[in-house]
């Protein structure tokens, strides 16, 4: 099995005093089901270089939970280890797919301004992608519905939203909804996944 970097979520537990670093499992086993092995990354800016250099990885994913820190969230760790995640990605022409809060960091990185959307957490969207009607599921309440080049659309909800999108040169594809929140998982998301490994 080929290694991904998989960001994760963090978890504040006040009564504890504790930060927790987070990974739905659901999301390694549609990683496994790919042929990758997931290495998740901890939320220490720091420790990406040494991780980086170690594993090679032959892909990275940036995992959904918590909002940026610049739209009110509290887990500003992550979005540097993410951005650094993503330079090394680029710098490397190393595949790079992003869900959900992973595809609103990647928006943000590109200079995309993210608005807040209503009707898009806890409920599902029907979208054309690849040229098929698909429904997918939506737990986001950032979002964007224009694009800055050299960022490409790739497919809108019916109230315009921005949901899966791609860089036209580099393997870059973001979508806005869980593919491990699938049961079974969808053979959409696979396709997207090796469309954005392909371009490595």
């Amino acid at each position: 099995m080929k290694l991904v970097l998989v960001s994760q979520r963090v978890d504040v537990l006040v009564d504890r005093g504790e930060r927790r670093d987070a990974l739905d499992q659901r999301l390694t086993d549609w990683l496994a089901s790919h042929g990758f092995l997931s290495v998740p990354v901890p939320n220490c800016p720091e420790r990406v270089e040494a991780l980086w250099t170690q594993l090679q990885p032959a892909a990275v994913v940036l995992s959904g939970g918590n909002d940026l820190a610049k739209y009110g969230g509290d887990a500003p760790e992550r979005d540097a280890v993410e951005r650094a995640l993503l330079a090394r990605a680029i710098a490397e022409r190393v595949p790079l797919f992003a869900l959900c809060r992973g595809a609103q960091l990647l928006l943000d990185a590109f200079g995309n301004r993210l608005e807040r959307v209503a009707g898009h957490v806890g409920a599902r969207h029907r979208l054309v992608v690849e040229g098929g009607e698909v429904e997918v599921n939506s737990y986001h309440q950032w979002g964007c519905r224009s694009l800055d080049a050299p960022l490409e659309v790739l497919a809108r909800s019916e109230d315009g939203v921005i949901e899966a999108f791609f860089h036209p040169q580099l393997p870059l594809l973001g979508v806005m909804w869980h593919p491990e929140r699938e049961d079974p998982f969808a053979e959409l998301d696979g396709l997207l996944l090796n469309r954005c490994l392909n371009k490595g």
